[in-house]
């Protein structure tokens, strides 16, 4: 079949070669507050609006998985008045999206130490992906409290429990069985991840996932993510060749 370009925005993209899973690390929401002399709560809030609109472009242009990096096992270390701030933005956020989520056909998903997040981030959380589990156009996977050491730890040990009552042999253990005790078991590794802000680090995000993901790093902090950036991104994408090791 030959590839299409299609034109989104003020990029063309080969709508046949576009990833079918990125996954971002939304960094420098304190850094864009810092530099404008606001409140670090200020810069979450405006990069919720970048939630947004990336959810909307990924979801026209065809992307089947998204998972965003909302909150690490690290940053409950937060001062607490950041921490109780970034939750109840979280379910101001998973609330107000509701409707557009529903309507859009997204699935919401999350991945991480769910029972750490407080009962009313719980609830809209429940409540959002009941009301959106049959949804089939995209996935929206949000990591909250979520880790890529501790996700490996927790899949040890469900494995060594298997192993000691004797469900599991350690010799049959392969690289597809350690996946399928992941939190992404159901959901393919990324293609592509995008880290903002310009730290070259991954941050302990999907550690054993992102082994042959592509790599993007761009200086622009979280809030100021835009639509034409992304798309950007996704033509470098497309001019990479992926070998996977091989030559």
């Amino acid at each position: 079949m030959n590839s299409s370009p299609s034109s989104v925005g003020s990029a063309e993209l080969d709508i046949d070669h576009l990833p079918a899973h990125i996954a971002i690390i939304m960094d420098g929401n304190g850094r864009w507050a810092k530099k404008r002399l606001l409140n670090r709560i200020k810069g979450h809030e405006k990069g919720s609006k970048a939630v947004r609109t990336v959810v909307r472009c990924c979801r026209e242009i065809g992307i089947r998985y998204l998972t965003l990096y909302a909150f690490s096992t690290e940053n409950w270390q937060r001062p607490k008045r950041e921490v109780d701030a970034l939750m109840v933005l979280l379910t101001k956020f998973l609330q107000s999206e509701l409707n557009e989520l529903v309507e859009n056909n997204i699935r919401l998903r999350v991945i991480g130490q769910v029972d750490r997040l407080p009962s009313e981030v719980r609830n809209a959380l429940q409540k959002t992906m009941a009301a959106t589990k049959d949804k089939t156009g995209m996935d929206l996977i949000l990591a909250l409290s979520y880790g890529g050491r501790a996700e490996i730890v927790t899949m040890v040990q469900t494995l060594a429990d298997k192993i000691k009552r004797g469900l599991v042999e350690p010799e049959s253990i392969t690289a597809e069985m350690v996946a399928d005790h992941l939190y992404t078991r159901d959901i393919p590794d990324p293609d592509l991840m995008i880290r903002t802000s310009g730290e070259m680090r991954i941050s302990n995000f999907l550690l054993w996932q992102i082994a042959y993901s592509e790599i993007f790093v761009t200086p622009t902090l979280w809030p100021d993510f835009s639509k034409d950036e992304l798309l950007q991104i996704l033509q470098d994408y497309q001019r990479r060749e992926r070998r996977f090791g091989g030559v």
